[in-house]
This record gives C-alpha cells, sequence and structure tokens, in this order.
C-alpha cells in the first residue's frame, strides 16, 4: 500500500465504500489519514478508520491501530492497548503484528520485558519474510539476547535482512528495529 498513489478522486471513492462498511477500504482510507496520502494528514481521521475496520477483526487495521497506540499518533499513547490490537492481528497471521509484538516483548512497552517471547516473535515474524524481524532476530543471535549466542545464526538472519535491503535500494543497518507500521 505505501507505493500506492492517492489522488482525492481515489480517496473519495474509497470513502464512500469505507462509509458503506468495506473493511479494507476503511483501512486503506486510515493508512491515507495517516501518511497524508491523498489528503490532508490527520491521525485522529485515521484511528477512526482503523478502528472501524480493527473492530471488525480486519487483521491489517488492527495491526495499524497498534501502532497509532504504540507512537501516540492520534490518541493518547498507550502501549498496553497497542500490545493488545497487536494480539488480535498475530492471532490471524499478520506479520507486521508479530514482529511489533516481537519488538514489545524486547523493551517490556505495554508488557513484561521477555526476550525469549520477543525472539519467539522474530520468528514467526522472520520465517514469513520480514525484514526488520530478521534483522532484530540477527541482533539477539549476535548478542546472545533470548537466545544462545549464535554466530552463525546471527550471520544467517542478518544476511536474509541485508539481502531484502539491498533488492529495495535501502542502507542497512545493524541495530535492533522499531516497530513496524
Amino acid at each position: 500500500m505505501s507505493d500506492t498513489v492517492f489522488s482525492r478522486e481515489l480517496v473519495e471513492w474509497m470513502r464512500k465504500s469505507a462509509e458503506a462498511g468495506d473493511v479494507e477500504a476503511q483501512c486503506v482510507l486510515g493508512f491515507c489519514y495517516f501518511s497524508g496520502r491523498g489528503v490532508v494528514q490527520d491521525y485522529k481521521q485515521a484511528v477512526l478508520w482503523f478502528a472501524r475496520a480493527a473492530e471488525k477483526g480486519y487483521a491489517e487495521a488492527q495491526q495499524r491501530l497498534g501502532v497509532c497506540y504504540f507512537e501516540g499518533k492520534g490518541v493518547t499513547q498507550n502501549y498496553v492497548q497497542a500490545v493488545n490490537w497487536y494480539i488480535k492481528a498475530a492471532a490471524q497471521g499478520d506479520v507486521d503484528a508479530e514482529c511489533n509484538l516481537g519488538f514489545c516483548f524486547f523493551g517490556g512497552f505495554g508488557v513484561e520485558q521477555d526476550y525469549k517471547q520477543a525472539v519467539a516473535w522474530f520468528i514467526k515474524a522472520a520465517n514469513k519474510g520480514s525484514a526488520v524481524a530478521q534483522k532484530n532476530l540477527g541482533f539477539c543471535y549476535c548478542s546472545g539476547t533470548g537466545v544462545e549466542q549464535d554466530q552463525k545464526q546471527a550471520e544467517f538472519w542478518y544476511g536474509k535482512a541485508m539481502k531484502q535491503a539491498a533488492e529495495q535500494g535501502e542502507p542497512f543497518r545493524v541495530t535492533l528495529g522499531s516497530v513496524t507500521r
């Protein structure tokens, strides 16, 4: 969705579908407001549309609503609420929610810090191709955080993440990644 161009006309058509109850349109409209694509950026409107779709069980909207709570965009920052939404999305297999749960467990955001739980979530997301989770898992193996230190595993996961970064023309930094939007 991040590469999609949203014209004002497209956003208006999306709004009509969203108002008619289409959860995917609600989530996309939330993304438009969150990112300022085709509309003036408005985090409160983003939260409104993400929440409508999230409450109907739409995993991507649940994950994105979790990000809003984590970052305090459009709502008061609340890590516990963020984790609650991530759990709902992760239960449906949302890879970004899985990665974000790993980050929350790693840092103790909204949950008790638990490196082993962080690694478990990073593994789920990394195996589904999340470059952020792969990088985070590389960090954990390199530092021995939540797992036994294992340089071969660190190199393996860092290598997967670096390959994706190179394919996308992005720089690669050997640091713990943050929440995935």
